[in-house]
């Protein structure tokens, strides 16, 4: 049982040392906020969810994060409200049988994906040739003895072993995925972008306690360079480790975390395709300067006035929904809401 103004932060605890950032002013209230009772009781005995019992709460007063990560997959679309319990487990089995498969053939090409660590310094040039001695930082689970095959057989030590080591291991890698041949392009933009992809997680919600732990990072990481090879259009760009970060934290098996980003992304993919004309978020930043300038026609003015007529400092806060301006609590009631106003469409 929860109590009347229960602090949500308490589910997402900051690191003590991090004492400027953003408190949230969101908080469990009971009867309001919808709790995990009200969720089991809006399922029929089969398994079918009446949806509308619970958007009305989710409105109110939020989610509690105790089962957070269940309500996003119905909310994201994961699931059909109408499916039973025995569907939904097909499907759950299903889809994480197919991001081992994805993620195996990830491993495959560059066997630091699955391995615990990831790498935040390029690795092959744009023409895909290895990069000799690379400046890689391969970041190590230092409670996980899992190794690059490269190490096998020596697993034990592996916590103990040298940058030089590990760099050369990971130029090993490098130098035999090349040996096999010209790499084709979509490999080569592939592992243009794994640094990328590691230099962005060693910067999202640091803050945050549980991402201390390293496993937590290569899961983020692992997720990220897996879209990121099945989505050839978009592939990665900077701010989607912000929105895939929550999955990580509400849901505790790595595919079903990758399914509801996966889910996510479909609504928001739209946001990171940028070409010389335009950029992503050009329809949503228009439109949000014509209604400022019908609800507020002062404020736009004064915008304009400023040189931020065309609204590009809104860029951010558009193309992630807010994480950054708000307390990681306060930025997934946000989501939220806007997830329950999805389905209600």
């Amino acid at each position: 049982m929860w109590n009347t103004g229960e602090p949500a932060d308490s589910y997402y605890a900051v690191r003590p040392e991090c004492t400027d950032v953003p408190k949230s002013r969101f908080k469990i209230r009971a009867g309001k906020t919808l709790s995990e009772r009200k969720w089991q009781s809006a399922f029929t005995p089969e398994g079918h969810l009446d949806i509308s019992k619970t958007l009305g709460r989710i409105q109110r007063g939020g989610i509690h994060p105790s089962i957070r990560g269940e309500v996003w997959e119905f909310l994201l679309g994961c699931y059909d409200p109408k499916s039973t319990f025995d569907e939904r487990e097909e499907i759950r089995k299903r889809r994480r049988s197919q991001y081992a498969m994805w993620k195996e053939v990830c491993h495959e090409l560059f066997p630091v994906v699955g391995s615990g660590r990831f790498i935040t310094a390029p690795v092959v040039t744009e023409d895909g040739q290895p990069i000799q001695d690379p400046l890689v930082v391969l970041e190590t689970n230092q409670d996980n003895d899992s190794a690059l095959p490269s190490e096998a057989g020596n697993s034990a030590n592996s916590a103990n072993s040298s940058d030089a080591d590990v760099i050369a291991s990971t130029s090993a890698i490098v130098e035999e995925l090349t040996s096999r041949g010209p790499l084709d392009k979509k490999v080569i933009q592939w592992l243009l972008t794994l640094h990328q992809i590691g230099l962005d997680v060693v910067r999202t919600d640091r803050t945050l306690v549980f991402y201390e732990n390293h496993e937590n990072l290569s899961k983020l990481w692992d997720i990220l360079a897996v879209y990121s090879w099945i989505d050839t259009d978009v592939g990665y760009c900077q701010g989607m480790s912000d929105l895939c970060s929550p999955m990580i934290m509400l849901l505790e098996d790595e595919a079903d975390a990758f399914w509801c980003f996966e889910r996510l992304m479909r609504r928001l993919r739209g946001n990171f395709r940028c070409t010389e004309s335009s950029v992503g978020v050009e329809t949503q930043l228009n439109s949000l300067a014509s209604i400022t300038q019908v609800i507020d026609p002062k404020l736009h003015q004064h915008l304009d006035a400023l040189g931020g007529g065309d609204y590009l400092f809104a860029f951010r806060m558009l193309m992630v929904l807010f994480r950054r301006e708000f307390s990681f609590c306060d930025s997934l009631y946000l989501w939220e809401v806007q997830f329950r106003n999805l389905v209600i469409k």
